[in-house]
């Protein structure tokens, strides 16, 4: 039996190589799809799930309220981790990590810029980063100890062993390599590839006691059976004991598996994150796979005045209605395993420029048991969900009105055929629409007023002899006319590293703690960044000595402090008092999606990160930057020139949302075109019944043109029932999804309109070749048996 079924599907699949091909097409790209967002579910779900000790792993986090709302964030004090070992017996090890740095590191003539950061000792035991050589309990207890990955010591040391070599850093200290870690996996947050130890840090007298300086990571290992929910009640109180400044503050611990999902809080409580978007897709890929599998019964059912004579014949001579259901779903499960055959060739073509696109290395692990098992469960659910509807209607007709001729219903209003159609092309004005709306937003926020000149502006980090020779090299870049003008920083102008409630002025009151940010510069930060000068002057040391304590506020911090006149008010600032020489328009120097919340610009008193230049707009780029390339190695020999364009730093905070814009494209893309194999069945199902009738009208004088309107006018209803639907719904889930900005678009009607214009274009095309293949087809061979 089973034989005969498989003989009959064959050649069915080969009788009707046109329709077999839609269908096959149609769920391969359904598949595809689904394929790829569950890869990058799985590899975003599995992340920094590796750790032996992952349900015990907790980061330390605070919670803080300021006007009214409730402020949390995951930095700590450098103090912290001492208190939390030494004062709770439920913590089996604690561990700070002091972000990522990059520093030079040499030997010999050989050297290699690398990431990493200092961390205590029992890092490599609360995390699974495993050793290949070295011991785990003593690697990083020698002060100058240094543990690089495989690469590292591949890059520096080639083929020598890498345990027991003296490297130079910062041409200052030497380290003694003590260990190999194997290569960090790709699905983990932390990015170095060497760790010192913490002692290095607190010999160089970089470590404090102070608990307002919010400066490192601190992590945290439980003993086994400690309710981290209990314990973080615990805790809560930590910093009102050591910190005076800081009584309401509340200390907590959480969870280290779900920070890369859930990132975002919004006062105090967890609001999601990333898990938004994974979850968004998922259902992205679910209604995919199931428009596949309506294009699939739409195309199987627009045969079904081929298959009914089949299916008659079989009845009458003794075919039971469960034998052709398990028939008609067998034939459905070959095309669903064909269709994924195919379909994993084209996702092996296509993962790595998915990879790319989504910025992850994706890859498929064909030798993992579930990989082939949730492969096989799709294939099946495809196979029956797409075939269970044809099966059942075709397997329902009955053998004398089949054989008569009489079992279609050709005028009904509704049918499931025309609901589904209805329900896809729904989607399809869905995503046209998203994908409409995030470009537009995108697009707004990036011709947004930055408030400051990116063009021609470059920043190259603080290091190595920088510092020492900086007079030297800002001399040769004026003298020379490459540089128009240059400041020093803290921070790039595209991002705040410093911020503080801490500042005091005149009239502040006792409860305001807005966070004011800080922007640290020497000289001429308003020149160099273009900043637009509402009242005052620029910063300018030689002209006036005083300016190493001198303020600038942008229009926001105007605001917050109340200052009717603010030039020679005084803002109190870690123990100096700062006097206000100028105000500048607002300018956007983080999210370009939020608003601009207050910024201080302090004097040269602070501390540098950053080199900021300006080139001389009259002279080629290409030529600036090589001169100004020469000038630093001329005064910074050891280290390479790395710098930054500003422009380019600035598009890199688009990244996210371009990524989510590109695939709402492809998807809405991928799910037109299976809404429109979909559509091409249906319409090929109407031609099919309204034969007769189209002959009967062409013979009665009827044009080409009138009868192309006639069957096109059907479709373009149940578009427009489709744009009805699909309207309030993407309003509704875009409007949610635009909440998330501060600054952001208004939904505009032409959105929907240009969405639906589109639906109604694409339905018309796929239908038009059915449409004029009938109204051109000879009446003469659809009358014939009459």
């Amino acid at each position: 039996m089973l034989k005969n079924y498989l003989k009959i599907a064959w050649r069915n699949l080969f009788r009707n190589k046109s329709f077999s091909l839609l269908n096959i097409l149609g769920l391969s790209i359904g598949l595809t799809v689904t394929a790829l967002i569950l890869l990058w579910v799985n590899y975003e779900m599995g992340f920094n799930q590796f750790h032996e000790n992952k349900d015990r792993i907790y980061e330390v986090y605070n919670k803080y309220e300021v006007d009214g709302e409730i402020w949390t964030w995951n930095s700590t004090p450098k103090v912290m981790a001492t208190v939390i070992k030494t004062d709770y017996p439920e913590v089996e090890e604690v561990s700070r990590y002091f972000y990522e740095n990059t520093f030079l590191f040499s030997k010999g003539d050989k050297n290699l810029k690398s990431t990493g950061t200092i961390v205590d000792p029992s890092f490599l035991k609360i995390f699974s980063f495993p050793l290949v050589e070295g011991n785990i309990e003593t690697v990083l207890d020698d002060v100058n100890a240094l543990v690089v990955t495989e690469t590292f010591a591949k890059k520096m040391f080639g083929n020598e062993p890498a345990v027991g070599q003296i490297v130079k850093m910062d041409n200052s200290d030497n380290f003694k390599v003590t260990g190999v870690l194997k290569d960090l996996p790709s699905n983990t947050e932390f990015n170095f590839e060497y760790l010192i130890p913490w002692a290095y840090l607190k010999q160089k007298g970089w470590e404090d006691q102070n608990w307002g300086n919010n400066s490192i990571a601190t992590y945290v290992l439980l003993k086994e059976g400690t309710n981290y929910t209990t314990f973080s009640e615990k805790i809560k109180t930590l910093r009102k004991t050591y910190d005076k400044d800081a009584p309401n503050m509340i200390t907590y611990l959480y969870p280290y598996t779900r920070s890369h999902l859930y990132s975002e809080f919004e006062n105090g409580v967890e609001v999601g994150g990333l898990i938004d978007v994974i979850r968004l897709f998922t259902i992205i890929a679910i209604i995919v796979l199931v428009i596949a599998c309506i294009n699939f019964m739409n195309l199987s059912t627009a045969r079904s005045e081929k298959r009914a004579k089949e299916v008659g014949v079989r009845k009458v001579v003794g075919a039971r209605k469960r034998a052709l259901i398990l028939q008609f779903i067998g034939e459905s499960l070959l095309i669903s395993t064909l269709a994924a055959v195919v379909a994993l060739i084209v996702l092996v073509l296509v993962l790595p420029a998915f990879s790319q696109l989504i910025d992850r290395e994706l890859s498929i692990d064909w030798l993992n048991p579930m990989f082939w098992a949730i492969t096989l469960s799709i294939i099946l659910l495809t196979g029956v969900l797409a075939g269970s509807y044809p099966a059942l209607y075709l397997s329902s007709f009955k053998p004398n009105a089949v054989l008569k001729g009489t079992f279609n219903k050709i005028n009904t209003l509704v049918t499931p055929r025309k609901v589904l159609v209805v329900l896809q092309f729904a989607v399809a004005i869905v995503l046209i629409t998203a994908t409409l709306v995030i470009k537009q937003q995108i697009s707004s926020v990036q011709n947004r007023k930055l408030g400051y000149n990116k063009d021609q502006l470059i920043y190259v980090q603080m290091e190595g002899d920088i510092e020492k020779n900086y007079s030297n090299i800002i001399r040769e870049l004026l003298d020379g006319g490459f540089a128009s003008s240059i400041s020093k920083t803290n921070s790039p102008i595209t991002e705040s590293w410093s911020n503080s409630w801490g500042l005091n002025w005149k009239g502040k009151s006792e409860d305001n703690k807005t966070l004011v940010h800080r922007l640290i510069a020497d000289n001429n930060i308003i020149k160099t960044m273009g900043l637009q000068l509402l009242e005052g002057r620029d910063l300018d040391l030689k002209k006036y000595p005083t300016d190493s304590t001198a303020m600038i506020l942008n229009e926001s911090a105007v605001a917050l402090m109340g200052f009717d006149d603010p030039l020679g008010q005084v803002v109190r600032d870690n123990g100096i008092d700062w006097h206000i020489v100028g105000v500048v328009e607002d300018f956007v120097y983080n999210s370009p999606f939020q608003k601009i919340e207050p910024m201080v610009i302090e004097g040269a008193k602070g501390w540098f990160n950053m080199v900021h230049i300006k080139f001389n707009k009259d002279k080629p780029i290409a030529s600036n930057l090589a001169s100004t390339e020469e000038i630093f190695k001329k005064y910074n020999p050891n280290y390479p020139f790395n710098y930054e364009f500003v422009d380019a730093d600035y598009a890199q905070k688009f990244i996210s949302e371009q990524r989510i814009e590109k695939l709402a494209s492809l998807f809405t893309l991928l799910t037109i075109l299976i809404s429109c194999l979909g559509l091409f069945g249906l319409a090929s199902y109407m031609a099919q019944n309204r034969i007769k009738e189209i002959g009967v009208r062409k013979v009665l004088g009827a044009s080409v043109n009138g009868i192309t309107a006639l069957l096109s006018k059907d479709f373009l209803k149940l578009v427009c029932i489709s744009l009805l639907i699909a309207i309030p719904v993407s309003w509704y889930m875009m409007n949610r999804w635009l909440q998330d900005f501060a600054y952001r678009i208004e939904l505009s009607w032409w959105i929907f309109g240009l969405a639906g214009l589109a639906a109604l274009g694409i339905a018309f095309i796929t239908v038009s070749y059915q449409a004029i293949k009938a109204a051109r087809s000879n009446p003469v061979k659809s009358l014939r048996t009459e």
